[in-house]
């Protein structure tokens, strides 16, 4: 009898295990889906002076593949310094595919609430107030910001809406030149070289030699094909230029520079300023007008971004000599252009 018992009892045992594995099979399935469907990608921190810091990217812009920037950005912050990263994307409704040219959304805003850095690459955006307010409530929380390339015209509001100071052509004493010139130092001005012909070279500004956002970066290191933007001069504020850029003939790297009035003075492309937002805390601001995709490609470019992420975050003091940059995973940006971007991608696509 106790044999009987004994067996009995062992089988109901394996069955118990059997139901709770398959409720963790089911379980675990339910979740790969639901991370399968969010219209965003989360990268967890490894290993890194970047541990418990939290990274929110949000992209959006319908030429320069922001789209690719980003994720490229967050997956060596992650990987190799131990950052939190957060993506969001333009997103279609209608598939839940990224699509640089809706305008009007950007899913998973409310990432901010929870983040030590926002990177935002937009351009032209028209949010509705409810995915808006969570931008808004972050730039005016004092959080450190950077802005690359067309953040400087990231927002684009026609007709109602109660964050119109936000679009770049904001004319008026409370907000003039909207977010770009009030956060991060300037509006969209110009293309200062020729869009598509003349490549841009980063020259180390005088002084700013010892930086730490210019760790391990000279004259020359940073090159992208995208052009050189115009500027109006001095920026505004306590704005501090740390690269001018050279423009140069062609669009090779080692092309000379455009004889002239174009490089006399150069335009700054990368600079630091602070922004003090409603609550009263003053802000660490980086931008840069170089970073498009194929930018991304220059091993210098990459260094300036990611030593950015490490300044706004108050974690200078943790930049190497030379800090690792090294791509994680494949990297083949597509040209810049309008109407340019792969099509059907979904944000879970780019973690495979």
């Amino acid at each position: 009898m106790r044999s009987r018992v004994s067996l009995g009892g062992v089988w109901s045992a394996w069955k118990h295990l059997a139901w709770c594995l398959l409720c963790a099979v089911v379980a675990a399935n339910v979740a790969e889906s639901a991370r399968a469907e969010d219209p965003w990608i989360v990268l967890p921190g490894k290993a890194g002076p970047g541990q418990g810091k939290h990274v929110v990217l949000i992209s959006g812009d319908e030429e320069y593949r922001s789209e690719e920037t980003l994720p490229a950005l967050a997956k060596i912050l992650s990987e190799r310094h131990g950052f939190k990263c957060t993506v969001l994307f333009a997103i279609d409704p209608a598939n839940g595919a990224i699509q640089p040219n809706q305008s009007n959304n950007i899913p998973g805003l409310e990432a901010l609430k929870t983040a030590d850095l926002a990177v935002i690459f937009l351009r032209f955006r028209s949010l509705p107030d409810d995915q808006m307010q969570h931008i808004v409530d972050y730039v005016e929380s004092g959080k450190p910001i950077i802005g690359i390339r067309t953040a400087t015209h990231a927002f684009n509001f026609q007709g109602e809406s109660k964050f119109k100071k936000y679009t770049w052509t904001h004319k008026g004493d409370d907000f003039d030149g909207g977010f770009g010139r009030q956060v991060l130092g300037e509006t969209w001005i110009s293309h200062h070289g020729n869009h598509g012909s003349e490549s841009t070279r980063g020259i180390v500004a005088a002084g700013q030699e010892k930086h730490p956002i210019l760790r391990g970066i000279k004259s020359g290191d940073v090159w992208g094909p995208t052009d050189v933007y115009g500027v109006r001069l001095p920026l505004p504020g306590d704005s501090q230029p740390l690269l001018l850029g050279a423009v140069l003939t062609g669009m090779k790297f080692d092309d000379p520079p455009v004889e002239g009035a174009k490089n006399s003075p150069m335009m700054p492309i990368a600079w630091v300023k602070s922004y003090t937002g409603a609550a009263g805390k003053k802000a660490r601001v980086f931008t840069s007008t170089i970073g498009a995709s194929t930018d991304f490609t220059t091993e210098g470019v990459r260094r300036l971004l990611v030593n950015a992420c490490y300044w706004c975050t108050g974690l200078e003091d943790k930049i190497p000599e030379k800090t690792n940059v090294e791509l994680v995973g494949e990297f083949k940006p597509l040209p810049f252009k309008f109407n340019g971007a792969k099509q059907g991608v979904k944000p879970a696509d780019l973690l495979k």
